[in-house]
């Protein structure tokens, strides 16, 4: 569940679907205040035109105040008001003591604010929709008779045999009963590099057949395949999450509790104490609601993190809400993917070897990248964005099961496969696979007439920002973690030249959110950046979900925030702005604190008048808002 520093922390608010009449409620209340604004000697026309302000424009805070109120009164089993209720007590109470302008300012500021709030955090709901496009829905079943029917992938059973032809979807999990081909895995495990299955092989369903014909065995039903275990998960995850609470929101109930407590008793005991009489008393008791009404306090937040927000976007990175951005200066742990999050998120050729002098060394490339031509492979594409041949062959290439591209020209046979398929190997190519290997790279053999003579090594590097975002984040004691589909060699490769503080490789999507759980329990918030379907369940697990741009639709769906363009160094930039924000707000609400304190004394002693107090209170409200928005200028050395 997100934020488990406060599990217990009841959050005096609620999502509500306001529509289009509130809004449009405001904005003609708010232009019935800047009417009434040149009224002045037309009292009562005056008065009925701020009464009109403060009803349309704040109908639907009394109506939410309400709401809320008795829900977490039910829910707490004791009073719990938030500050909807003070808003509106303290509108009401400056109409009575006759200052309707005051009252409708509050609420046009208030309402105003909460808008805008609901606005930016209405963008935080988690979406799943499309991941269920993403579930298979029809499967080719073999019948008796040997003919295919298409039939809806609910309707299987555990027995049943399937055809997978090229290209499609493979319906469900089962085991390949025959046919060779290469699988991407990308949406299971999110490498980007296709597995190659053949028979007895295990296969997922939502993943995508290669260019073989398969015939698959169905080993589970639809409901309790590895791609229904992913959308368990995130629907799981998304309906035990809470909203997570902003500082402002977390003193709100307090705060409104000791107000509505100390309005009356202000009132009853101002002729005891300060021999006021009763009208003077409860005159000074509006002015007291009035000036401790939390316009400043309200203010404090939701400006300073829509600055904070806005800045951001214009660098590309989007939260879909200020609670998350709040929450990113306090995380204590950072979970990434690895392919298309810390590296490239494709297979580029890092290292080569082949015997022979220059001569026969570029006939060996003119070869393989006439052989490779044929060929629609990540490691094809890299192989070609490696090599450029100086000869043009028009060679004759099959792709054989279990061997590899075959092809042949003048009389000599050449292959291009797994190291485990050749059986003459030189001692010099043996010991540079064995490096190459132990490195997590992967490896393909060139040969001729079966015998090797070179050998490509391929990997997925690094991305160019994630070596200085690392050590920023080690640098402000967050533990660093890589949480990889691949396997722990190449994890412990990539993590090394990083210098991740832990690596956990050979991770299946239903085990990541687990492990996010855990990093919970031994460090306290986490935040988790993926790109993959696989890293949903884990983005929504985190305290915060962080979604690579170019990555999945649905990764960026439940995630909390998108790096756009996938640039990976802005993350740093997210955290030096969420950290200026939570210094910023902390100022807000000292400052609107301390102004309301020195009022309220100032109102005890009888020096302060409702107008001087409307103008403290509104000059505390806009510094406030002038505060928030130096978020706004971009943060420097970022």
């Amino acid at each position: 569940m997100k934020n488990q520093a406060e599990p217990k922390q009841p959050v005096a608010k609620q999502e509500h679907n306001h529509g289009s009449v509130p809004v449009v409620l405001f904005f003609v209340g708010l232009f019935l205040f800047i009417v009434g604004l040149f009224l002045r000697g037309f009292d009562k026309a005056q008065m009925f035109v701020y009464i009109g302000a403060m009803v349309l424009s704040g109908y639907h805070i009394v109506i939410e105040g309400v709401e809320d109120t008795l829900r977490l009164t039910r829910k707490e089993k004791h009073f719990h008001p938030n500050v909807h209720i003070l808003m509106s007590l303290a509108a009401i109470g400056a109409a009575v003591i006759g200052d309707y302008q005051e009252g409708a300012l509050l609420i046009l500021i208030f309402a105003g604010a909460h808008f805008l709030e609901h606005y930016v955090e209405s963008k935080s709901k988690k979406e799943i929709t499309n991941l269920m496009k993403m579930n298979p829905t029809e499967a080719r079943l073999i019948l008796e008779t040997g003919e295919t029917e298409i039939v809806p992938v609910q309707s299987l059973k555990i027995g049943d045999h399937l055809r997978v032809l090229n290209g499609d979807q493979i319906p469900t999990d089962g085991i390949i009963l025959s046919g060779y081909s290469s699988i991407d895995e990308s949406a299971i495990t999110g490498e980007s590099i296709p597995v190659e299955k053949t028979v007895g092989s295990e296969v997922f369903g939502s993943t995508i057949n290669g260019d073989g014909t398969l015939t698959v065995k169905v080993t589970k039903d639809s409901q309790d395949t590895l791609f229904a275990k992913i959308i368990e998960l995130v629907n799981e995850s998304q309906e035990n999450m809470s909203v997570t609470a902003t500082k402002i929101q977390r003193l709100e109930p307090r705060y409104v509790n000791t107000i509505l407590v100390l309005v009356p008793i202000f009132i009853l005991l101002g002729p005891v104490i300060f021999q006021w009489s009763w009208e003077e008393s409860f005159y000074r008791g509006m002015v007291f609601l009035t000036v401790a009404s939390p316009c400043a306090l309200a203010a404090s937040a939701v400006p300073a993190t829509l600055s904070a927000i806005s800045n951001l976007a214009k660098k590309g990175v989007l939260f879909k809400g200020g609670s998350y951005l709040t929450n990113l200066a306090e995380i204590k742990g950072m979970a990434f993917d690895k392919t298309g999050t810390l590296t490239r998120g494709k297979p580029v050729v890092t290292d080569f070897y082949f015997e022979g002098d220059t001569d026969k060394q570029q006939h060996f490339m003119d070869v393989i990248v006439a052989m490779e031509q044929t060929a629609n492979h990540p490691l094809a594409k890299a192989i070609l964005a490696k090599f450029k041949a100086k000869e043009q062959l028009d060679l004759e290439v099959e792709n054989q099961i279990g061997k590899g591209l075959v092809a042949s020209h003048l009389e000599e046979s050449y292959r291009i496969g797994k190291p485990s398929t050749f059986g003459k190997v030189s001692e010099e190519i043996e010991e540079k696979n064995k490096q190459y290997a132990k490195a997590g790279k992967t490896v393909v053999y060139f040969g001729i007439n079966e015998k090797v003579y070179g050998l490509i090594a391929m990997m997925d590097i690094p991305n160019d920002d994630a070596r200085d975002v690392i050590n920023y984040f080690k640098n402000q004691g967050i533990h660093t973690t890589m949480i990889t589909g691949d396997s722990e060699v190449t994890g412990q490769a990539i993590g090394q030249e990083l210098g991740m503080d832990e690596v956990i490789g050979n991770v299946l999507p239903e085990n990541k959110a687990a492990i996010i759980q855990d990093q919970q329990t031994r460090y306290g918030l986490v935040a988790m950046v993926g790109d993959g379907v696989n890293d949903a369940p884990a983005l929504v697990k985190a305290d915060i979900g962080i979604a690579m741009g170019q990555g999945t639709d649905i990764a960026m769906d439940v995630a909390d925030a998108v790096l756009m363009k996938n640039k990976l160094k802005k993350l740093s930039y997210a955290h030096k702005v969420s950290n200026k924000l939570n210094r910023v707000v902390r100022q807000n609400i000292m400052f609107a604190m301390v102004v309301i304190l020195i009022l309220i004394v100032l109102n005890i002693m009888g020096k302060m008048s409702l107008p001087l107090g409307i103008i403290a209170h509104e000059g505390s409200t806009i510094l406030v808002l002038l505060n928030g928005l130096r978020l706004l200028q971009p943060i420097k050395d970022s």
